[in-house]
């Protein structure tokens, strides 16, 4: 894993604009099977923030956050399966310690909070969470890896359905892929759609914030 260049670190907001757009993942890191959903990108300038019923919200980014964005996709229902649903976020921090700092919060979150609320009659539940710090087990790959899994329930979708997230950081960013799965569609499938997204945007990270040499 190649150092982190402080002197690549962004230092305002449109400079790390430019970083997500360089970062955040298209249609072809996942398969050919893959599509972009509508809408396609967040709302500019939203945190989301579980509240003390572990209900998801949205509000404005925090003093630490310089910039996120969050791109949706899906592969398509057919061939015996449900409609499979993708997220990718990227966020860029004023600083490393920031982007630690959020990882954190994502183990705190699914310990708090093993069922959770989504809106529009969507819903997490039996949710643990797993975090290695870099060396430790199989970790490798990032600073910090955090990774969640449980199950997917929606009004549409049906459910239970499996549930992935996973989480790395590098430098002031961080990269995180949610799948969420669907009839006919094991947690494995959702998984690989998962590591691939992350492991894609955390190549991209080293290229655009990595020491040369």
């Amino acid at each position: 894993m190649p150092a982190f260049d402080p002197a690549k670190q962004p230092a305002d907001a449109d400079a790390a604009r430019a970083l997500l757009d360089r970062v955040l993942v298209d249609t072809e890191a996942f398969g050919p099977d893959v599509r972009r959903s509508s809408p396609f990108e967040s709302r500019p300038g939203r945190w989301p923030v579980l509240d003390a019923d572990c209900v998801w919200q949205t509000s404005g980014l925090p003093p630490g956050v310089l910039a996120t964005r969050t791109r949706y996709f899906h592969i398509p229902a057919g061939d015996g399966r449900g409609r499979v649903r993708i997220s990718a976020t990227v966020t860029v921090h004023r600083d490393p310690s920031g982007s630690g700092w959020e990882t954190a919060q994502a183990m705190e979150e699914v310990l708090r909070c093993p069922q959770q609320v989504l809106g529009a009659g969507e819903r997490l539940q039996n949710l643990w969470g797993a975090s290695l710090y870099l060396g430790e087990q199989l970790n490798g790959w990032t600073e910090d890896a955090f990774s969640e899994s449980g199950e997917y329930v929606g009004e549409e979708d049906g459910g239970p359905h499996p549930y992935v997230w996973s989480q790395g950081q590098f430098g002031p960013v961080t990269m995180a892929v949610a799948g969420r799965g669907a009839a006919g569609v094991t947690a494995q499938a959702v998984r690989a759609l998962v590591v691939q997204g992350t492991s894609r945007m955390m190549l991209q990270a080293h290229g655009a914030l990595a020491k040369e040499g």
